[in-house]
């Protein structure tokens, strides 16, 4: 055998080595993942992780699997359960997943974790993160824009900082529309049942109402569906949250506060697939197009020039730091 053979030879074994090294690692790719309470298709939060995955999965034509918990206890089973068998990345979708992907990640070290909604500090751990309180601020001047009556509400769902951090920057941007609006302030729950209780929601925003509210904001995943429907039904405006939620009530939805976890799920299954995931902390602002506001046809004829303007003004101010938006998680003391 001549050294040219020889060498051309390890060269062929090389090169098919990687070939197969690289088609067991897409064999081996499989993506998970672990709704929040309130389920895949709540019109809002979750959802908006579903319509990331199906646009991956539409993509690239790779398949994935999801669980949607039921109780809090299941989060730990479910994401063990997935670890097990292989699946990575795993989105653990909310900041309740925190402490059983902190558990679980320690126990299956070569797992990529990836948590929407909280930090978790393991190597194999991917923490997404967002501004909401600047969306919030913009549509929070929209709504002051908006409002006939100069008064405004919110309707929050389980009771927790970062539910308070949306209240707090809407407040902000109200308060800058109009410094003498008055703002409704209500949570659902204490506890994860206050992401799925459209009744309740519908509730408190008629409560609202009759105090005078005409544009009602909410940030209570499926609760906030409920919500919607009571502000729909008696003529005033709603805002939506997280998924682009103007056409569930086309004309009565002002806008929809967008927190793009569909952007930060296609993107997580991406990157894992590429070989570019990578474990640590991602906050997404207006800057990063985390956050913003939606516009389309529903609710076109809502957004005036003045409303449009001073949103998109305020989206550049913010970006520029010419505006600064107080969070919350920061500091609990809302500055209004």
């Amino acid at each position: 055998m001549t050294a040219t053979f020889t060498v051309a030879l390890r060269g062929a074994l090389a090169a098919a080595a990687l070939l197969a090294g690289a088609a067991t690692a897409q064999a081996q790719f499989k993506p998970a993942i672990v709704y929040d309470l309130g389920g895949k298709f709540d019109k809002s939060f979750n959802e908006g992780v579903y319509n990331g995955a199906e646009k991956f999965k539409k993509e690239t034509n790779v398949e994935y699997r999801d669980f949607e918990v039921q109780n809090d206890s299941q989060r730990e089973q479910a994401l063990r359960r997935f670890a097990r068998d292989g699946f990575t990345p795993v989105v653990a979708v909310g900041f309740s997943q925190a402490t059983s992907v902190e558990k679980v990640a320690a126990e299956f070290p070569k797992t990529q974790f990836t948590i929407i909604d909280m930090v978790v500090d393991k190597p194999n751990v991917q923490s997404i993160v967002f501004k909401e309180h600047e969306g919030s601020f913009i549509v929070g001047l929209m709504a002051a824009k908006a409002s006939k009556t100069g008064k405004v509400g919110f309707v929050g769902g389980m009771d927790i900082p970062l539910i308070r951090k949306f209240a707090c920057g809407y407040v902000q941007g109200v308060k800058a529309g109009n410094p003498a609006a008055e703002i409704f302030q209500n949570m659902t729950g204490t506890t994860g049942q206050a992401w799925n209780d459209p009744v309740k929601g519908a509730e408190l925003a008629k409560s609202q109402m009759d105090r005078g509210a005409d544009v009602i904001y909410h940030a209570a995943g499926g609760t906030g569906v409920g919500v919607l429907r009571a502000v729909a039904d008696a003529g005033k405006l709603g805002i939506g949250v997280d998924s682009n939620q103007n056409m569930l009530h086309p004309g009565k939805v002002l806008t929809s506060m967008m927190k793009r976890v569909d952007t930060a799920t296609y993107k997580t299954f991406m990157d894992a697939k590429n070989g570019a995931w990578k474990p640590g902390v991602t906050v997404l602002g207006l800057k990063e197009e985390g956050v913003g506001y939606a516009a389309d046809e529903h609710n076109k004829a809502l957004l005036t020039a003045d409303i449009k303007g001073a949103a998109d003004k305020a989206v550049a101010d913010i970006i520029s730091g010419a505006v600064k938006v107080h969070d919350y998680m920061s500091d609990s003391k809302c500055p209004m």
